[in-house]
């Protein structure tokens, strides 16, 4: 099936795409909308601009717009309107998101795909966390943290490339602060370096942190594909 890629450049929908593709699907394009402000419901905000790096590293054309709104109603009519174009462009037949256990965002989808006659698939939906944690490592995902907001994750992990034994520790924080392992309810976001998809690496020039005591935010100032790896 051709599918469209809603794409954040963040760990789950890089890893959505992957498993689209070993069930035999086609991306045929990722969808960016780059929210207004952080408050967003639907959309990852942090370095989202550098998904134009990763996109041509999957030689996956990417479609874009940039919100004017952080209404909820608003960015998903700039959804609807990317979809849209996706038909008419690139003969979608469906969507591909990394949806895990938001059944508010999953519905919002859902009910766009169902107006514009698509098929929506989520091959990460109410995966176990510490199982797709470790899947992600083992698959080859190399991705940082840019934002942590939640008790228990100090400015230490922004910018941090998660391995198997920081999974360990994540998932004794996660037990003893209560946040989600997988970082679902928004407790971090993250941003994919390198991946199977990926015909180059990205390379981190340039980066600021920012950090007001509980919560902070790694931002990319300067990246590059990294063509020497």
């Amino acid at each position: 099936m051709k599918l469209a890629s809603l794409f954040s450049g963040g760990k789950d929908s890089a890893y959505a795409i992957f498993l689209a593709q070993q069930q035999g699907h086609e991306i045929k394009c990722l969808l960016s909308v780059f929210p207004k402000s952080d408050e967003s419901h639907l959309l990852h905000h942090p370095n989202i601009k550098w998904t134009k790096l990763q996109s041509e590293s999957m030689n996956i054309p990417q479609l874009t717009i940039i919100s004017n709104s952080d209404q909820t109603d608003d960015e998903l009519s700039f959804i609807e309107n990317l979809l849209q174009t996706a038909k008419d462009e690139f003969q979608i037949e469906g969507l591909v998101h990394g949806g895990i256990k938001s059944k508010f965002q999953k519905e919002k989808f859902e009910n766009i795909c169902t107006k514009l006659n698509l098929i929506v698939i989520a091959p990460l939906w109410d995966s176990e966390p510490e199982q797709y944690m470790n899947e992600l490592i083992d698959s080859g995902f190399s991705f940082i943290l840019t934002t942590v907001t939640s008790n228990g994750l100090d400015d230490s992990w922004l910018g941090k490339i998660i391995s198997k034994s920081d999974i360990v520790t994540l998932k004794s924080l996660s037990e003893k602060f209560g946040f989600n392992l997988n970082f679902e309810g928004g407790e971090a976001e993250t941003f994919v370096i390198d991946c199977p998809l990926f015909t180059n690496s990205i390379k981190i020039n340039k980066s600021e942190k920012k950090w007001d005591g509980y919560r902070g935010r790694f931002e990319i100032v300067g990246a590059e594909l990294n063509y020497n790896a």
